[in-house]
């Protein structure tokens, strides 16, 4: 089970937490279930609430400005939807536009998915040299954009309307 994404009093997406983190912030009143999973319900000897899916925040938490969001592998594979950016098939791995070994490094506008076979025909060398052009060029997505990009873009059936189109 994926986890559940956290809005702040004002709707703004905040973070994700796993659903105990989530049960609990309901259940001591620090959150309210925005959407939950349709037939999936927690239950306890006085508890008894649907599994939420999307939680909001009672009270408004300040939340310092965040310019950039971080980098990672996963977040990248995410980013390109798991699809190989020099043939469009199944990601598995992440490539270096420009490789390390030439200075390169792991920034969101550097690395983009790729499939392991991809990734090794292009070695130590950038896609030109490699005559490998990429199909789409690498982006830098905001912070709000890989927190709905991690909460699976894919699932946008399950998340409330205004939220699937946010994600898009």
């Amino acid at each position: 089970m994926r986890d559940t994404l956290v809005l702040n009093a004002s709707f703004e997406p905040l973070s994700t937490v796993t659903l105990n983190r989530a049960v609990v912030l309901v259940l001591q009143d620090k959150a309210v279930v925005e959407q939950a999973h349709p037939e999936l319900r927690v239950r306890g000897a006085a508890v008894d609430l649907p599994v939420p899916r999307v939680i909001r925040l009672c009270r408004y938490v300040r939340v310092p400005f965040r310019r950039q969001a971080p980098w990672s592998r996963r977040g990248v594979l995410v980013r390109d939807q798991h699809r190989c950016a020099y043939c469009g098939r199944r990601a598995t791995t992440v490539d270096h536009v420009v490789p390390r070994a030439q200075g390169g490094g792991d920034s969101w506008l550097n690395t983009v998915a790729s499939c392991a076979e991809d990734n090794h025909r292009k070695a130590d060398r950038t896609p030109e040299q490699a005559g490998m052009p990429l199909l789409h060029q690498p982006f830098e997505p905001t912070p709000a954009d890989a927190m709905l990009l991690a909460m699976r873009a894919s699932d946008r059936s399950e998340l409330p309307e205004w939220l699937a189109d946010s994600a898009a």
